[in-house]
């Protein structure tokens, strides 16, 4: 169970294919399929499992592949930390939706400049999952919402194992069709159903508790979307409401039609594991404070 064969077994668990594995590892296809049976040979289970000609994880595999991840990602983080030097190799972030379009293309670019030795990998998700992906050390730092109506706030994050420092405020903004009436109070709406990304999501949460938190006793129906485009056609269409980051909002020339109403403001930490301390998180975090400037 060396870093190598881990690293074969994680490209075929992502790519479900020998083949795209292969070509993504640049190892011939008869090597990966070796490593990968000599693999579960070591383990004494069936790691991937074929029905119907496509491959799939066992529920072992299932299992394995979070753990592989974890050795992986603490190899590449040791391996940073025992040379402080120069910046260099893999920093996994993970950021909401809307910090991604709104707030992390400069830094980002500015980082890409200064470290082109650092391999960016960047991927989104609420912020929930976010958090339960930092503990999982699928991530190397993320950029959440806090606090979670989970219950994690800046002070529980020590006992998560987590550390963090807040980056940026958001204001949230309920966002209707263009003729809805001026909404004061959640009794005001005329639309009863709320275009949100799945559970999880920190301004989800905040929607939810301002809805509840009015005069009315109607039944808000959640529309579950996967980005911030489709929440915005939804309101257009005149069958949703929403409650979007203001930085959003001035992304999409659209939204001057659509009426606005600020309703609160949520905190932005970028979050990392303690102890975790490498040149190419010091770089980012100093990225971030030059945006600032």
């Amino acid at each position: 169970m060396d870093h190598s064969t881990l690293e074969i077994f994680c490209a075929v668990a992502e790519e479900l294919s020998i083949t795209r594995a292969a070509q993504r590892l640049g190892r011939v296809q008869s090597n990966v399929t070796t490593r990968v049976q000599q693999l579960e040979e070591e383990l004494g289970v069936t790691l991937f499992v074929r029905e119907n000609k496509r491959m799939q994880l066992s529920p072992q595999g299932e299992k394995f592949l979070g753990y592989a991840k974890g050795m992986l990602a603490l190899a590449e983080e040791a391996r940073q930390i025992l040379r402080p030097g120069q910046p260099e190799g893999l920093l996994r972030i993970g950021a909401m939706e809307s910090t991604v379009a709104s707030r992390l293309p400069e830094p980002l670019a500015r980082y890409h400049q200064m470290w082109p030795g650092v391999q960016l990998r960047l991927s989104t998700a609420p912020s929930r999952q976010l958090i339960d992906a930092l503990k999982d050390r699928t991530l190397d730092c993320a950029f959440a919402a806090l606090p979670l109506s989970t219950g994690e706030t800046p002070q529980d994050l020590a006992e998560l194992g987590l550390t963090g420092v807040r980056v940026y405020t958001e204001q949230l903004v309920l966002v209707l069709p263009p003729d809805h009436p001026t909404v004061r109070e959640a009794s005001d709406l005329r639309i009863h159903s709320l275009a949100a990304f799945k559970q999880g999501c920190t301004y989800r949460s905040i929607a939810e508790d301002w809805l509840r938190s009015q005069p009315t006793d109607t039944v808000i129906d959640i529309q579950e979307v996967g980005s911030y485009h489709a929440m915005l056609a939804c309101v257009a269409s005149g069958s949703c409401i929403s409650f979007i980051p203001r930085s959003v909002i001035e992304l999409a020339p659209e939204t001057t039609r659509l009426r606005q109403k600020p309703i609160g403001n949520a905190d932005t930490w970028m979050i990392w594991r303690n102890g975790y301390e490498t040149p190419a998180l010091s770089a980012l975090r100093e990225a971030l404070a030059l945006a600032h400037d």
